[in-house]
């Protein structure tokens, strides 16, 4: 019997998943970075930093959502994601650069530290109490690491689901395949059953062949 195709993918579960739980952890940093370290009136920066760390978060929930029924709708969506992320990193270059203070790369004496302790942790709870204590150079990096670190590892995610995606079709492709190989089911149940009323036809016939040769006085084989 052919094996049945699932028309729906499996839902991811998009809370277990490192990128995602980073895109919380930064969205939280964000408000908190622009509450801060920014203007309260007048400077658009803050509305464009928080929606561009909501818009990466959201658009992740969004996508794997859409995901269960559209593999394409998921793969931009979760590209958008990405994009806000991008574009988040660059606020927060932008704050640094602008007011001269040092990008932590790997010649800094707290690169190591700070990228150590980003890979490690994970969850909002992990940076929380950090909040409140952060100078703007060290809040900004943080969030600068974390950018990147969420740009890469959904940018790996992307590059298997594409290539998933190229090799075995979205739904319309899973719908076909269910149609075929329902079809196929049930020529394989029709070619069954006619075996099955073909044996029992035979052995009505043998059946009567013998009740006539017990009729005539025939030993009955």
């Amino acid at each position: 019997m052919a094996e049945q195709v699932k028309v729906l993918n499996a839902q991811t579960k998009w809370e277990n998943l490192y990128f995602y739980q980073k895109t919380v952890v930064l969205y939280q940093m964000t408000y908190v970075f622009c509450r801060r370290f920014l203007p309260k009136h007048g400077d658009r920066t803050v509305d464009q930093m928080v929606q561009a760390a909501r818009s990466g978060k959201q658009n992740i929930v969004e996508g794997f959502a859409d995901g269960v029924t559209s593999t394409e709708m998921e793969l931009k969506l979760l590209n958008v994601a990405r994009a806000s992320i991008k574009e988040l990193k660059e606020d927060y270059l932008d704050y640094l650069k602008s007011r001269n203070l040092p990008i932590w790369d790997k010649t800094h004496p707290r690169y190591d530290g700070l990228l150590k302790f980003c890979r490690a942790n994970n969850r909002e709870e992990d940076y929380k109490p950090f909040f409140e204590k952060w100078s703007d150079e060290e809040f900004a990096n943080c969030a600068n690491t974390l950018c990147h670190m969420v740009d890469k590892m959904m940018a790996t995610h992307l590059a298997a689901k594409a290539k998933d995606f190229t090799e075995n079709g979205g739904i319309r492709e899973r719908m076909t395949a269910a149609r075929l190989g329902r079809r196929k089911t049930q020529n394989e149940e029709i070619a069954a059953l006619k075996a099955e009323n073909d044996a029992l036809r035979r052995e009505v016939e043998r059946l009567r062949a013998r009740l006539a040769a017990v009729d005539k006085g025939a030993p009955a084989r």
